[in-house]
């Protein structure tokens, strides 16, 4: 099949995130940056279930009008409408993707889609591995995104090295045992860091091996886009040239797009990548707080946790006397059915300094005055807005490459603390009150100089804007 388009017509990129709220969240931001570069089409895939989301929480359809080069498309997850999609379920999704989503993505590439010229290009999420083997096949050129931190991924590709060295399986009990077979980390790095599918038993557990099979494919690819800036994460990204040589480090895109759009005469009306329903009486609510006053509280997209865990979150913030806003999402609670009588005793003991929402629009909140302090579960988003605004992080990662992150958030950028495997309500009153009084100030000044670096990067000549410029030309290539 000859797929070749005439010279004169603009390249066509297809993006295919993981169908998670954080990958799509950052690869709809960089969608809009390649459509700011005004010649190359635009198609953004996603699941059927998670565009109707889109559609019904945020004004996406609005917000992206003013590109007529960009559309959407979707594609099945071979889940049913009613299924959680949970993290508990997330096994469900991914066995859907490879036998549903991956021969209907292939027939997709293998079509001209409806009045489009045929996809010249593809950026996929790394986690789709089966997204390259389609695309070599159908002849198109595929780019990697890995939506993960640098750091993260890199102890990804540092799996073989564990497993050869015996530092995995773990021998014993002891988390706090360090790694040394992890270049560039072996300093500070420890068990309990490692991604926590480090801690299987069972080397044949699904996620370890799917990790292993990205870590072969993204090499293979033409490329590797990052959501990171280079004075953040240049020693991890000259590892990671070692194996991937076209690198582009290209953000933290939430302000890249941003920077973009404000030096638009005309630029297209915010929207909100969410897929829930943003609850913003929290700004209100935060407009009459003090300057650094409330610590933000969120677990993210997809962490859960337990009863128990609540239950002492509650008491170490309620201890703490500090103000707060958390964010409950739907569904984040192991035994929902049963919160009610405790949300309520919440509600009650926590009005007059807190306010619950079941989800905020979290860039808004951060960016906010009031706001002193985030306890996150240190996703790669959630961490680099946080750094952006320089609010000060206390650290309970869950999962991916979130231990990862939380480590370097304490012992490498020190701009912030680090509670992994910890949920005692004494710790949490302790970590909010040293985050929030004796050490804000200290993390504050770190994040200061690195929030100051990631602007840089997004001015006219920074590492960030020759990055994504780059990439442009590259696509711009791809159409013969």
């Amino acid at each position: 099949m000859d797929r070749q388009t005439p010279p004169s017509s603009p390249p066509h990129v297809l993006i295919f995130p993981l169908p998670l709220q954080g990958p799509i969240k950052c690869m709809l931001k960089l969608a809009e940056l390649l459509c700011l570069a005004g010649d190359i089409d635009v198609t953004f895939l996603n699941t059927h279930h998670n565009h109707s989301r889109l559609l019904r929480y945020t004004a996406l359809d609005s917000r992206f009008s003013a590109y007529p080069q960009f559309r959407f498309q979707t594609i099945s997850d071979g889940l049913p409408d009613d299924h959680p999609r949970s993290v508990d379920r997330l096994g469900d999704l991914l066995n859907g993707l490879w036998t549903v989503t991956n021969p209907n993505f292939k027939e997709m590439l293998n079509s001209a889609a409806g009045d489009r010229r045929p996809v010249t290009g593809v950026i996929a999420d790394g986690a789709l591995t089966f997204a390259l083997d389609v695309a070599e096949e159908v002849g198109i050129p595929l780019i990697y995104f890995e939506t993960i931190s640098p750091c993260g991924l890199w102890t990804y590709f540092c799996v073989n090295k564990l497993i050869e060295a015996g530092e995995i399986p773990f021998q014993g009990d002891d988390l706090d045992a360090p790694i040394q077979s992890v270049p560039g980390m072996e300093g500070f790095l420890r068990r309990r860091d490692l991604p926590s599918f480090c801690r299987t038993t069972d080397l044949n557990d699904p996620v370890i091996q799917l990790a292993m099979r990205e870590c072969r494919q993204v090499p293979r690819s033409r490329g590797l886009i990052l959501n990171t800036f280079e004075d953040l994460d240049g020693p991890v990204l000259s590892h990671l040239r070692s194996l991937c040589p076209n690198l582009y480090p290209v953000g933290p895109l939430h302000t890249h797009l941003k920077t973009r759009l404000e030096a638009q005469s005309t630029p297209p009306p915010a929207s909100s990548d969410s897929l829930w329903q943003e609850d913003k009486s929290c700004m209100a609510w935060l407009d009459a707080q003090p300057s650094r006053s409330v610590i933000y509280v969120s677990i993210g997209s997809l962490a859960m946790m337990s009863m128990e865990q609540l239950v002492e979150f509650w008491h170490g913030l309620v201890n703490s006397g500090v103000r707060f806003l958390w964010v409950r999402r739907p569904n984040s609670i192991v035994g929902e059915d049963s919160v009610g009588q405790i949300q309520e005793e919440l509600s009650e003991a926590t009005k007059e300094r807190g306010c619950l929402v079941s989800w905020a629009p979290q860039e808004e909140v951060l960016a906010h005055p009031a706001i002193g302090g985030f306890l996150t579960h240190s996703g790669w988003n959630s961490t680099l807005e946080s750094l952006i605004e320089g609010v000060p992080m206390v650290c309970w990662p869950y999962f991916v490459d979130q231990h990862v992150n939380s480590r370097f958030v304490s012992e490498v950028w020190k701009i912030g603390i680090d509670i992994k495997d910890t949920c005692e309500r004494g710790v949490i009153e302790k970590m909010i009150k040293d985050l929030m009084n004796a050490k804000g100030d200290e993390f504050r000044q770190s994040m200061d100089q690195l929030s100051k670096l990631a602007r840089e990067s997004i001015n006219v000549g920074g590492s960030s804007v020759c990055n994504l410029n780059r990439l442009i030309e590259d696509i711009r290539s791809m159409k013969v």
